[in-house]
């Protein structure tokens, strides 16, 4: 996991070459890496999605996910990281900790994975070791502990030093790295040698007696010492191992194998993983071929020739082709028609998944993304996967009726692959629009349908997804008292809403007694709601951040009925929300961009016309670095402008950050466009 053009899958080529499963590298900027498979990774030279494969390193059988480091496919590394038990940040040794940096280190932190540090590209120009180090502890408030230290650095870089053994590690080109050779560690180097393995002494005695007792007493600290602290360290999420290299080079990548399989944990290193049964008690599964089966689907791919392949990772028990398995969130039973080992998008069938194991299974035709599979007397449901919403949408349209099915079709199954894409028909207009995570996202959505599905349809401009919700408080009563179709209903509901700052979903609350709403209209209540906050009362958009409080009610026995007490609460919460003084919000983003000091004055100008607040201007080696928030609205064909205004020497990462509120000016501008005039209750 890492930042885009950190060098993940060029350190993934070098692993499997390495391992032997594969006999020659391929090159990422030469479109024949191994792991990037689909045309638009390779005409494009990044990682669109996440790429599963196994290997074999000293008698070790290694899973590897690599997935992709721009910021719109950051979906494809939390799912990843959901099912993994261990993973490599690498970090270029130039930008050190950058944005999409960040953005996993945290969603690793969410899961609790145990992870290692390798620090790529030392070959490269500009390249610090010790400054990405430091950076891990500034900005990822990560606690480092280095293992290897390199050897020069830019041209100069020739190998690492080994601070466990105390070696030079010393690799030879013409071999592509194949060969390397230990010797004594450069004369000129070896007092930093020293300093770092002190440090890295000193760090392992804080956790681990044995290590603190033989350092006191001046034993010698053996090898086997070294890795058993560091392991426990590692899975227990106190350190980072850190490593240095530089894999386009073939330098370095061997000992980060070593670290693999010496530090990062395997499934029985791990707890039990956690669930809930049928009744929402907590069960465990442990990762026992023998046990009860237990796994979650990750990732759902549409396949020409298979229909769907579901890639599972497998918890505890054993699945076997030809099995049926349960899944408890659809409580239907499947059947698994195949099982397959994944190289990219290369595959081999096997007869069974074991505990730990990941692969994938065909067959499954309900399941989706985040559903878990198990057996039908042993059901347990183990905790999904939650993620972002879109951000942007663009308008699609078929050059002919004709086409319309066949888009649609192939818009679902590009929905079942990637649960941040969605697609939907506007009520107002009638078109059919499709929603990503930014505009590359969409635009590579777009390439798929032509070149995946041939259908070449008409793109719109892509607009900004908004969200509304209230600043203040407000109540909202309604009875309802028809006769409908020769049947009267009544019901009578108060809502009351208020602002939820801290929240990103609503919240619904029933504080009502049975006197008031009986248990069998509460659900019908809350549904009817959950609705109303779904488009909105300025421009139609979904609400976020309201809680809405459902604090009185009466019924009838004669005529109380679903439909009165949805059509009560459905008005009542449309009069509170009036009352509430709602608001637009828009997603604001994240941006960093690292320009020469020469053209500083000139981006800061730019990102002041486009609303960006500017967080902080500090310094990377001789670049500014520029840290804002800004409006995503302002900054479609920002990286064209950059280019102009800097002469191509400026670059920028964007990612989103929140919704804000808009300014009044915009806010007004927006409900406008999207109504047509402006709603009485707002021109004060």
């Amino acid at each position: 996991m890492a930042h885009i053009d950190a060098g993940k899958t060029t350190t993934t080529e070098r692993i499997l070459y390495y391992t032997g499963k594969i006999h020659q590298m391929g090159e990422v900027h030469d479109g024949n890496a191994s792991m990037d498979w689909m045309k638009q990774e390779k005409e494009r030279g990044i990682t669109v999605t996440s790429a599963a494969t196994t290997c074999y390193w000293k008698n070790k059988r290694i899973n590897i996910i690599d997935t992709p480091g721009h910021v719109d496919f950051t979906a494809e590394v939390q799912r990843s990281l959901r099912v993994l038990d261990g993973a490599i940040a690498i970090f270029c040794a130039v930008g050190g900790v950058e944005p999409q940096s960040e953005t996993v280190w945290k969603q690793a932190d969410e899961y609790d994975v145990p992870r290692i540090a390798f620090v790529n590209k030392m070959d490269r120009t500009g390249a610090d070791f010790y400054n990405a180090v430091d950076m891990m502890k500034e900005r990822l408030k990560a606690d480092p502990l280095v293992l290897t230290i390199p050897i020069g650095s830019g041209e100069l870089f020739n190998g690492i030093i080994d601070l466990i053994e105390m070696k030079s590690i010393i690799y030879e080109d013409e071999s592509l790295g194949e060969n390397f050779y230990k010797e004594e560690i450069p004369k000129d180097l070896e007092n930093e040698a020293r300093k770092y393995r002190e440090q890295l002494i000193e760090k392992l005695s804080e956790n681990d007696d044995t290590i603190l007792e033989k350092y006191l007493n001046e034993e010698e600290i053996t090898k086997k010492d070294f890795i058993r602290s560091i392991r426990k360290s590692t899975i227990e999420n106190n350190l980072v191992p850190v490593l240095c290299g530089a894999s386009l080079r073939n330098k370095g990548v061997q000992a980060l194998l070593d670290a693999v399989v010496n530090y990062l944990p395997s499934p029985l290193d791990m707890p039990p993983v956690k669930g809930h049964d049928k009744n929402g008690k907590t069960v465990h599964r442990h990762p026992d071929t023998d046990g009860k089966f237990a796994a979650l689907v990750f990732k759902v791919m549409s396949d020409k020739h298979v229909d769907k392949l579901s890639y599972i990772r497998v918890y505890s028990g054993t699945v076997k082709k030809g099995n049926r398995v349960y899944n408890p969130i659809t409580k239907k039973t499947e059947r698994v028609n195949r099982i397959m080992l994944m190289h990219a998008n290369k595959r081999t069938d096997v007869e069974s998944l074991k505990a730990g194991e990941i692969g994938t299974v065909v067959g499954l035709k309900s399941t989706l993304t985040g559903h878990t599979l198990s057996e039908k007397k042993n059901p347990i449901i183990l905790e999904s996967l939650n993620f972002p919403k879109p951000v942007i949408k663009v308008s699609i349209e078929p050059h002919s009726q004709a086409e319309e099915d066949k888009l649609l079709d192939a818009l679902e199954s590009l929905g079942y692959e990637d649960p941040t894409f969605q697609y939907y028909e506007d009520e107002k207009t009638g078109q059919l629009i499709v929603a990503g995570m930014g505009e590359l996202h969409l635009e590579i959505i777009t390439r798929r349908l032509v070149d995946e599905f041939n259908i070449d349809a008409r793109i719109g401009k892509p607009q900004v997804t908004y969200c509304e919700t209230i600043v203040e408080s407000g109540r909202g009563r309604d009875e309802f008292d028809k006769e409908l179709a020769g049947k009267e209903h009544y019901a009578m509901v108060e809502i009351e809403v208020v602002p939820a700052e801290s929240a990103t979903e609503n919240d619904i609350v029933n504080l009502t007694g049975k006197d008031q709403i009986p248990e069998r209209f509460v659900e019908p209540v809350k549904q009817s709601i959950q609705n109303r906050l779904r488009t909105g009362i300025l421009a139609g958009y979904e609400m976020k951040m309201v809680q809405v409080n459902i604090v009185d009610g009466k019924f009838d026995e004669e005529k109380s009925n679903d439909v009165a007490f949805e059509q009560a609460a459905y008005n009542a919460t449309e009069k509170a929300l009036h009352e509430a003084q709602p608001a637009l919000l828009e997603p604001k983003m994240d941006l960093e961009v690292v320009t020469p000091e020469t053209y500083m004055g000139k981006v800061v100008d730019d990102l002041n016309r486009r609303r960006a607040k500017i967080e902080k201007i500090s310094k990377r080696n001789d670049a500014s670095v520029i840290d804002a928030t800004v409006p995503l609205r302002e900054m479609f064909g920002y990286a064209t402008d950059l280019r102009s205004i800097t002469q191509g020497r400026a670059n920028f990462t964007m990612q989103f950050a929140k919704y804000d509120h808009c300014e009044k000016k915009i806010q007004r501008e927006i409900i406008e466009k999207t109504r047509g005039y402006i709603p009485a209750f707002l021109k004060n």
